[in-house]
């Protein structure tokens, strides 16, 4: 089995492969350059490791929430090889993927991303066996809403944490903040839960999957 994993919602562009017992990772901060180096970047990896892309029998991309034109350029690409090669696609939320950097904490985990306009994208998960599953809905909160959902030694982590971190330690002094090693989606966890969707046979359908918009109207372009 082989599987291609990548993640280009915010500052960085994830890409793991997995060939049926190892993952094979690669971060790259990117800014503003992902579309000129997304392809580049998986051709190179793939070539690393003498594969071709036809050889890749699952593809998988974060879908979001987060930055709209990584989300749009990365799963743009993958539906393309999922498409043309097909073979299946397995879409994954953003905030799904950060949560399993709080795996081995104790308590509800909160993974919070800045959505700017002083609002973050959130969602709550609870640890059951090897993986943080969510108990609540994808939420777009603003900061009163934010700290009204955080309670008891609840794990805080993402990249709105330099946001509102002060805030956050005056309303519960028993919340974890964890460090900014931890605040963005890494593609072995994407790896990670692709693999317990292959197992249930969960696929996506190429022609209709879409990133995950907390922001509608916004995101919708207009001609």
């Amino acid at each position: 089995m082989k599987l291609l994993a990548i993640e280009a919602s915010g500052k960085y562009f994830s890409l793991a492969l997995y060939d049926g017992s190892r993952i094979y990772e690669y971060n790259l901060e990117v800014g503003s350059k992902l579309s000129s180096l997304l392809h580049l970047t998986i051709k190179r990896t793939l070539e690393a490791l003498d594969w071709r892309i036809e050889d890749i029998d699952y593809f998988t991309c974060g879908i979001g929430p987060g930055s709209f034109t990584g989300m749009r350029f990365s799963l743009s690409a993958m539906k393309g090889f999922s498409w043309a090669l097909n073979k299946p696609l397995i879409g994954i939320s953003t905030l799904d993927i950060i949560a399993q950097n709080a795996l081995k904490k104790e308590g509800k985990i909160m993974p919070i991303i800045d959505a700017k306009r002083s609002l973050v994208y959130c969602s709550i998960y609870k640890t059951r066996g090897e993986i943080a599953r969510r108990i609540s809905p994808y939420m777009l909160l603003n900061e009163r809403e934010l700290l009204g959902k955080i309670k008891g030694d609840a794990i805080i982590l993402g990249d709105a944490v330099s946001l509102f971190k002060d805030k956050i330690t005056a309303k519960s002094r028993s919340a974890i903040i964890m460090s900014s090693d931890y605040w963005y989606p890494r593609g072995h966890n994407l790896i990670k839960l692709a693999l317990e969707r292959i197992k249930k046979k969960e696929f996506d359908d190429p022609a209709d999957i879409v990133p995950i918009y907390l922001y509608p109207k916004e995101c919708q372009i207009r001609k």
